[in-house]
């Protein structure tokens, strides 16, 4: 009697675990900080009953807790578009977007076609856009004429810059002589040529460099204090700065401005697809997605937003990006390896004095 009463209990808890586990009224999302912001949420609850559990990390993190979980736990998920190719490949931890179930129409077609050459993998397309931003140069004009990345090594802002140590600085200075670094992807030892020479000009330019700062109110603090005049920095920080102090602004650099952009991907073991779905549907509507860029700073993919964001900021995305999407080398695919050859330039240009 006991051997059955135990039995019983066992499959009770095992059948309630999984009710639980597909609750068609819960999706569990792997996000960055801030990119699901609550009162949407909210919102989204009200009208679909379906509420989010929201789970915040960045794109290491995000790895690593699908390697950790084997892929489940979650029913959606936000990597880079850079990022997923190289995880799927290795670890298998995603299953193909159905486009038929999304309002595709609704994307920036530049920025649609970017993630589906970045993220097609066999044939099976694995995310669609969210966010995107670009990393240029925030720049007092006051104290500073800088057009483009080579221009922070110029001698009149000795110990005047910044920047941080990280791999998108390679890849800026990359495009700043003139290189392409992306078009080497697939060709490890002209990577690391690039990579030695961009080193040895960022270590020629380092009498320049005030600091590497670490976080974004560290920089902001130095350029307060005209400590710092120019810096690499991304848009949105950029126009937070320059609602403070207008001489303060992001500059497109003349060979072409970094792009990031952040995706929805479906884990291959997650258990809420039409949840997952019904999320995408609903923040590539226009009146959403421009709720989501006042909360983020950062512009989504969706299109017909700028009517309906603050004018200030449709006002600086227009200043900095005159071109729209033109002057922007977007991230691709990063194949296995390259971290290591970046990670030895970024030691030396650290390590030189």
């Amino acid at each position: 009697m006991n051997f059955v009463c135990a039995s019983l209990l066992l499959i009770g808890l095992s059948l309630a675990t999984a009710a639980s586990a597909q609750d068609p009224n819960k999706l569990r999302i792997l996000t960055w900080d801030g990119y699901a912001p609550a009162d949407v949420a909210e919102d989204f609850r009200k009208e679909t009953g379906i509420e989010l559990e929201v789970i915040v990390d960045d794109d290491v993190g995000i790895i690593k807790r699908l390697n950790a979980s084997g892929g489940t736990g979650f029913d959606l998920v936000q990597p880079s578009q850079d990022r997923l190719t190289g995880a799927q490949q290795q670890y298998h931890f995603y299953k193909p977007i159905d486009i038929t179930r999304i309002h595709s129409d609704r994307y920036f077609s530049e920025l649609l076609e970017s993630v589906k050459a970045n993220t097609t993998i066999d044939g099976k397309l694995y995310s669609v856009p969210f966010l995107w931003g670009a990393q240029g140069i925030i720049v007092n004009g006051r104290r500073a004429d800088v057009t483009d990345y080579l221009d922070l090594c110029k001698p009149a802002l000795r110990d005047k810059t910044s920047m941080r140590a990280l791999r998108h600085t390679l890849i800026a200075f990359a495009f700043g002589l003139g290189k392409n670094p992306f078009a080497l992807y697939s060709d490890p030892k002209a990577y690391a040529q690039l990579m030695d020479e961009v080193a040895q000009t960022l270590i020629a330019c380092k009498p320049n460099l005030h600091l590497y700062f670490e976080s974004q109110a560290q920089l902001f603090a130095a350029m307060r204090t005209d400590k710092v005049s120019a810096a690499l920095l991304w848009d949105s920080a950029s126009w937070e700065l320059n609602r403070e102090n207008p001489f303060v602004h992001f500059v497109n650099p003349k060979s072409g401005a970094v792009g990031w952009m952040i995706t929805f991907a479906l884990p291959a073991k997650g258990q809420n697809d039409a949840a997952a779905y019904a999320w995408i549907n609903y923040t590539l509507r226009p009146e959403i997605a421009a709720r989501i860029t006042k909360s983020t700073g950062s512009f989504t993919a969706v299109k017909g937003t700028l009517s309906l964001v603050d004018p200030r900021l449709k006002a600086q995305f227009f200043d900095s990006f005159p071109e729209g999407f033109k002057n922007i080398h977007w991230s691709p695919a990063m194949p296995a390896g390259l971290e290591i050859i970046e990670a030895r330039a970024l030691d030396r240009v650290r390590a030189a004095h």
